[in-house]
């Protein structure tokens, strides 16, 4: 038999997730009063913006150096009430940069700049390359010295090899996490593919669930599960590897993944994240099933918690 629709939570969760798209066209006129006086989701009974603005955020994964620049990012972040962005400068594998040395400390500058001149709202994040090991533990020296608070790792290296031990090692020492690109193809027959559609030296659940056996000290970041991929494997497989967090972000939001997030991970494991996709990582939490509790630790709580293990929690 089919349920009864509770028709007052229907189309507050259509609203929800419809803003996304609605306000992504917007998103750099920063004039949301605009956006309902025209009939846009806002004007309804349900007051979408005071749902938005009710949560202190942050982004526990964005970038820098993109082609936005700060002020634009800023105004976007301002708008959906984001208070902090954790932001790092990667080099992917097809961008046709080896990610050298000389090319991640590039990509680190550009985040320090960032924190230089908005203190108050970047939390960096550094870049590496494993393969160059010496370089990369004095590149962290550098950045950690100056204040960033983690790690962001493409897919130049698995999270599983042998020249990530130093570094997990480095960053146990640290009380600092890891976020590292992740990529788990969508099954095709009925088989899914073992090592992504697209980026075959991406890490894949079964790598991070490697290093997370080896090292139970660490912390982990296994990104973006909204960002294209089979999300549902995704939190399964992780579900038994408490260092393994989880981070929100991308634009391919299904309707019911935190909530089949939320029950596989449980609350204290997801962090909020945008990656780009800052009105859909915010709408797809709005129109979960989540209670406020579960939402402040989702949007803020949980992060924060691990800024804290080394000092740079949020007040």
């Amino acid at each position: 038999m089919l349920k009864k629709i509770d028709r007052r939570k229907f189309f507050r969760d259509t609203t929800v997730s419809a803003a996304g798209i609605m306000l992504g066209s917007k998103m750099l006129s920063s004039n949301l009063d605009e956006l309902s006086s025209k009939g846009g989701p806002t004007s309804s009974s349900f007051d979408l913006m005071k749902e938005v603005m009710k949560y202190r955020k942050i982004t526990a994964h964005e970038h820098v150096g993109f082609g936005m620049s700060f002020e634009d990012q800023l105004r976007i972040a301002d708008t959906l009430g984001i208070d902090k962005l954790e932001v790092s400068r990667p080099i992917s594998d097809g961008s046709g940069k080896a990610a050298t040395p000389e090319e991640f400390r590039e990509c680190n500058d550009i985040v320090l700049k960032a924190m230089k001149e908005h203190p108050d709202r970047y939390l960096g994040s550094c870049f590496i390359n494993p393969i160059y090991g010496k370089e990369s533990l004095e590149e962290i020296d550098r950045c950690m010295d100056k204040g960033m608070i983690g790690l962001k790792v493409y897919n130049q290296v698995k999270i599983s090899d042998p020249l990530f031990y130093p570094i997990i090692e480095k960053f146990i020492g640290l009380k600092k996490i890891i976020l590292m690109h992740a990529h788990c193809g969508i099954g095709v027959g009925g088989k899914r593919t073992k090592y992504g559609n697209s980026q075959p030296n991406a890490s894949i659940p079964e790598d991070f669930i490697e290093a997370a056996k080896r090292y139970p000290e660490a912390m982990l970041q296994y990104a973006h599960i909204g960002g294209g991929g089979d999300w549902e494997y995704e939190c399964k497989a992780l579900k038994d590897y408490p260092n393994i967090y989880v981070d929100t972000s991308g634009s391919n939001n299904e309707g019911n993944m935190i909530d089949f997030a939320l029950k596989y991970l449980g609350e204290d494991r997801l962090f909020f994240g945008t990656d780009g996709s800052y009105f859909q990582g915010v709408g797809t939490i709005l129109s979960s099933n989540t209670t406020e509790a579960q939402r402040r630790k989702i949007f803020f709580e949980n992060f924060n918690n691990i800024l804290r293990k080394s000092g740079n929690n949020v007040n």
